[in-house]
């Protein structure tokens, strides 16, 4: 009855059992596939998964210090991934994914500067190999703070109830192919470019991304499914809305 009752109060049909405001189909699908491609492309499980051989090419020599070092990893990467929890409401989702992807864009071009320093030098650069370690962490931290649960929380928010499951699957499909195609043609990619190389290709990656991010994704912060299709109707259609 009180479904009836809200229906003639709005002028619904009774009858009427679909959604009462559509999303674009397209646009909200080329978010959701955009931010998830981006996530990945920019060389995140490259960093983690085989920072042991970075810090190895690096000139860390003692396999127990390169344990040490991709421990400490994983704890930054959990530690931060925490923080965001906290900031994305706060903050809102827009500024933060910008402010991450900004920040790992710089993080990812100081690890391929000492790395290809490091690689063209004759002997131990110490300093080279410190501004290496820190780049890994500030790209992991900056990744976990934004890009990393950024992905997961925006394209399920971007979808009506009936797309939604749709929508997200092909976002995780899309996240898990690059994550393949990264890890798999990573050690390639280095031989035939150098190691310093390899990341400042992910650098230029991001850098498309963070473009991507700024053009195309407006805030959801605080936004219901009704006011999300002036939102994704239109490229850039968007910008007028959120002056308002």
């Amino acid at each position: 009855m009180r479904l009836a009752d809200i229906k003639e109060a709005a002028g619904i049909p009774q009858d009427c059992q679909d959604d009462i405001v559509s999303v674009t189909r397209q646009s909200s699908h080329g978010s959701a596939i955009g931010i998830h491609f981006f996530q990945q492309a920019s060389g995140i499980d490259a960093v983690v998964l085989y920072s042991p051989r970075i810090y190895e090419k690096a000139g860390i020599t003692k396999p127990s210090y390169r344990l040490l070092a991709t421990i400490s990893m994983g704890c930054m990467k959990t530690f931060f991934t925490l923080v965001a929890t906290f900031l994305v409401d706060k903050i809102g989702r827009r500024i933060l994914l910008l402010s991450s992807c900004g920040r790992m864009i710089l993080s990812l071009l100081a690890l391929a500067t000492g790395l290809t320093i490091i690689d063209h030098s004759d002997h131990t650069l110490k300093w080279a190999i410190v501004v290496c370690v820190c780049a890994t962490y500030s790209t992991v931290a900056f990744f976990s703070i934004g890009m990393g649960p950024l992905a997961w929380i925006y394209s399920s928010e971007i979808f009506p109830l009936r797309l939604r499951a749709q929508g997200c699957s092909i976002g995780v499909v899309v996240n898990r192919a690059v994550s393949g195609g990264i890890l798999m043609t990573f050690i390639s990619l280095y031989k035939a470019v150098s190691i310093g190389g390899a990341f400042f290709l992910y650098a230029g990656v991001a850098s498309v991304a963070w473009i991507f991010f700024y053009t195309l994704l407006p805030e959801t912060k605080g936004r219901t499914l009704e006011e999300m299709e002036p939102l994704f109707g239109t490229f850039f259609k968007w910008r007028s809305t959120m002056k308002e």
